[in-house]
């Protein structure tokens, strides 16, 4: 069974990303250590914007299968370093968070993502309104990045597209 890790900044979204996905009718509380539920991970904001922590990122990478790196697109800082995707050997999905919020600039999320993810999966999401949920869950069951390319492809949807180069 795959697993994925959640990663991202505080008040990123992991918590209610993971209880969306997990259909969870439960309010996110802040995240103070490792959680494991069912299929995911979620990991404390901290984790992400200390670099001091980013061991805790590559030793919990050990226990799982993709990592979703999480940008919110509310947000102007994005706490990723260039590329930081390229340091964990593990599938990488880029999902922006809070797609629904007025004050979202998705463009803005996803160019952030583009530059830690020089190639995969972007998904636009909202936990709110469900977007981008199904296809977080299909890349999430994908063995390898071409089925994360073949299953971006066959989704057709305008919530997911395949990132190839951290130029454009």
């Amino acid at each position: 069974m795959n697993r994925a890790m959640l990663i991202g900044s505080i008040g990123a979204g992991k918590s209610t990303l993971t209880n969306a996905l997990l259909g969870r009718k439960v309010k996110a509380v802040k995240t103070q250590s490792l959680v494991f539920y069912d299929w995911i991970v979620d990991t404390p904001g901290e984790y992400t914007e200390n670099p001091l922590f980013y061991k805790n990122i590559m030793a919990t990478s050990l226990e799982v299968t993709h990592v979703l790196y999480l940008q919110d697109a509310t947000k102007a800082k994005n706490f990723f370093p260039p590329g930081f995707s390229t340091g964990i050997t593990k599938l990488p999905i880029g999902v922006v968070t809070k797609a629904d919020k007025e004050d979202a600039d998705i463009v803005r999320a996803v160019n952030q993502l583009k530059a830690v993810l020089p190639k995969g999966p972007i998904v636009v999401s909202s936990s709110v309104t469900g977007q981008g949920l199904r296809e977080i869950k299909d890349l999430a069951a994908c063995n390898s990045m071409q089925d994360m390319k073949d299953v971006t492809k066959k989704l057709a949807s305008n919530a997911v597209f395949f990132h190839e180069t951290i130029y454009k």
